[in-house]
């Protein structure tokens, strides 16, 4: 880790040394929290957003961030619950007000990349930080983190990602995946949804791709970064197996269609896709996790 990302991070780290889930922040709702990941070396740091109180448990989310990291590219050091992306933030607010406590993963600031990794980079990426064999272990700590949690229904946990988190997700629900572990809708997550992913997931599922839980999948045809005919290859598979993977495309809509920024919204495919997947993931989620 470099000297900056110490720095930024060493909050995170003294605090954990002594309390491993200890609060460490609290603005806008959102606390900044740490929790270990399964691959058992990891010390994560993670925002917590808590929906106002209700009666009973909440259902709850994780959210994985892309390949550029969880935080804006203005962040300039400062790794924090200020400088969220704005995409990731948008999303776990929406979920919050409808009455999921969330919690966005940063698999990439305490490992040393706070700032992520610039659009096809893929190949020259660490493997400490691979989206199919170790992204994975994060999304279960992050699992573990929540089913500690007494407001938290820990059977009604939905998982949620975004291009190489998306790709994270595919692998964390996969019945072989590395970190999954046999587990099923009763232990793990309870649904989980992909936003325009890798589908190749560095060919871990070339033999056919089988997730423990029902995934649906958002894709573009006008996707600049990922290919939209790798995940009609997995879904296609995926049918001839057994099943449980749903793939919508939207036509001409690119990467990031969802990204609330200006230049992404100003394309009327982006704004199209954007208003049906958040429609159909609402609906997705409200089905599968509330009582």
């Amino acid at each position: 880790m470099t000297p900056k990302t110490a720095a930024a991070f060493g909050l995170a780290a003294a605090v954990a040394a002594s309390a491993p889930c200890a609060v460490l922040a609290s603005e806008r709702a959102v606390r900044q929290v740490s929790f270990p990941s399964a691959d058992g070396r990891t010390e994560l740091v993670g925002y917590l957003f808590v929906p106002d109180r209700a009666a009973g448990r909440a259902p709850a989310i994780v959210l994985m961030h892309g390949r550029s990291g969880a935080y804006t590219k203005a962040a300039d050091g400062d790794y924090s619950a200020r400088t969220l992306r704005r995409r990731d933030e948008t999303w776990a607010r929406f979920w919050r007000a409808r009455g999921y406590e969330v919690l966005i993963v940063d698999s990439f600031g305490p490992r040393g990349y706070p700032a992520g990794f610039a659009a096809g980079s893929h190949a020259e990426r660490l493997a400490s930080v691979d989206e199919v064999t170790v992204r994975p272990f994060d999304a279960y700590g992050a699992l573990a983190f929540l089913q500690d949690r007494p407001e938290v229904a820990g059977d009604r946990i939905g998982l949620m990602g975004w291009s190489n988190g998306a790709s994270a997700t595919l692998a964390s629900v996969a019945r072989d995946g590395a970190a999954s572990g046999g587990r099923s809708a009763r232990n793990g997550f309870r649904v989980a949804l992909a936003f325009y992913p890798g589908c190749g997931l560095n060919g871990a599922f070339d033999g056919g791709y089988k997730p423990y839980v029902f995934v649906k999948i958002f894709i573009g045809t006008a996707d600049e970064e990922v290919s939209p005919e790798a995940c009609r290859r997995l879904a296609a598979r995926n049918a001839q197996i057994g099943g449980g993977v749903d793939l919508t495309t939207y036509p001409d809509a690119t990467h990031d269609f969802d990204d609330p920024l200006n230049h992404r919204q100003d394309n009327p495919a982006n704004a199209s896709a954007k208003a049906d997947a958040t429609a159909a993931a609402a609906a997705f989620f409200d089905a599968n996790l509330r009582p």
